[in-house]
């Protein structure tokens, strides 16, 4: 079994849409990207679960599943900084067949302080930001502002229960940094 293979089907997170694990193997992604998107894919379906009917769950899920596959073309954003690799992302998906609504999320991940981000884009960033414990007051009061006006509800009740249920999820990120720290970057 290759390691990218084990980076995507080991025990210990979810595993990804099979649709999303199939473009990882097809572009012959790195490990360490496979077990990234992994640890991002693992909570994406716990903030979903937690959000329930207000957004698209199956594009969430692709989208953290594939958001950062741009790397593939910019292998040194593996490691480093860089956002080269979301508009290389996004047309990588296109040009694999990928509905561009989903192939999206792999250009728009990085940029969440747009006016027109949708409440699917913003779960997708913020499952990039806190599969690693990190935490973006600003990223989080958009969120609880696009769902408590979906649902009614006062920003401050919404942004309350999305804090709790984030610090839980948080408290898993040494697990997960473990996991993506297992596979090589190359």
């Amino acid at each position: 079994m290759s390691t990218l293979e084990r980076a995507i089907t080991e025990a210990g997170l979810r595993p990804l849409p099979e649709a999303a694990a199939a473009l990882l193997r097809q572009v012959g992604a790195p490990p360490r990207l496979g077990a990234h998107l992994r640890a991002v894919h693992d909570v994406a379906v716990e903030i979903v679960d937690w959000v329930g009917g207000e957004v698209d769950g199956a594009a969430v899920l692709f989208g953290a599943a594939t958001h950062d596959i741009g790397k593939v073309r910019f292998p040194g954003e593996l490691s480093g900084s860089g956002a080269q690799h979301e508009p290389a992302g996004q047309q990588l998906l296109v040009e694999l067949g990928v509905e561009p609504r989903l192939a999206r999320f792999a250009a728009l991940h990085g940029n969440w302080r747009r006016d027109a981000a949708t409440l699917e884009e913003l779960l997708v960033t913020l499952a990039d930001k806190v599969w690693k414990g990190r935490r973006e007051a600003g990223l989080e009061e958009q969120v609880a502002q696009v769902i408590a006006g979906a649902r009614g509800e006062p920003v401050w009740a919404v942004f309350m229960r999305l804090d709790d249920e984030l610090a839980r999820i948080a408290d898993g990120a040494d697990a997960r940094l473990a996991f993506q720290s297992r596979f090589p970057t190359a």
